[in-house]
């Protein structure tokens, strides 16, 4: 597995290129932004923000608009509007410095696993339709009252699995566990950012809250946009 490790501090870098190594990893370091964007496709992207010439959400908007590759943001700024921003811009996990190896790690193979498991669903019955609402799970396209809706593969993740069972309620432990993963080391937090956005991408009363317990998607009127 090719690590591309997106860090202009050579004294992060370094260690951390070592340390992916003794666990096996292949990594290259790119130290701008515009490194990055050109360098050879990889499996997996850390991508710090605080580089030299472009800003790290913009690298990350940029690379998901050209790639499903998975992209880790690692950085010292653990504001949960950098969050909420990255998320919507396609980053699948935030990790904020300072870390663990262990935890990076844990990290990144987990968001491979789900990447992986993803890819291997079977789609013997690939249309999920909710009223407006439908999904192709072959081509992963989303359209909401006939217009066709772009999701970052978390927020597309999250919406089939709601989606696949329309007004069952989950809990917010049952979507982490199965929609992220078991052994996830973040905060939960992620999933309430994950369903603002598909709320405001989609409609806000698709996704219901459920107090106490998690959420449900819940079938609108076709008329409803």
């Amino acid at each position: 597995m090719k690590i591309l490790v997106v860090e202009d501090d050579a004294s992060i870098s370094g260690p951390l290129r070592d340390g992916l190594i003794r666990e096996g990893f292949g990594v290259e370091v790119a130290t701008t932004g515009g490194q990055a964007l050109v360098a050879a496709p990889a499996d997996l992207v850390l991508l710090d923000l605080g580089l030299p010439d472009l800003e790290g959400s913009v690298v990350c908007q940029r690379l998901r608009a050209t790639t499903n590759v998975p992209i880790i943001v690692v950085s010292a700024r653990g504001d949960e509007i950098d969050r909420v921003m990255l998320l919507e811009l396609g980053a699948d996990d935030y990790v904020v410095k300072p870390f663990g190896l262990r935890e990076l790690v844990a990290r990144i193979r987990a968001v491979t696993r789900r990447t992986s498991s993803a890819d291997l669903a079977p789609t013997s019955s690939p249309a999920i339709v909710a009223g407006p609402l439908s999904i192709d799970r072959r081509s992963r396209q989303v359209v909401f009252a006939d217009d066709i809706v772009e999701l970052t593969p978390k927020e597309y993740d999250l919406l089939v699995y709601l989606a696949s069972d329309t007004g069952a309620v989950r809990s917010r432990e049952q979507i982490i566990h199965d929609v992220w993963d078991e052994h996830w080391w973040g905060s939960t937090k992620t999933l309430d950012v994950h369903v603002a956005s598909l709320r405001k991408k989609l409609h806000p009363d698709l996704i219901e809250t459920v107090r106490s317990v998690g959420y449900r998607l819940v079938e609108l009127p076709a008329a409803e946009r």
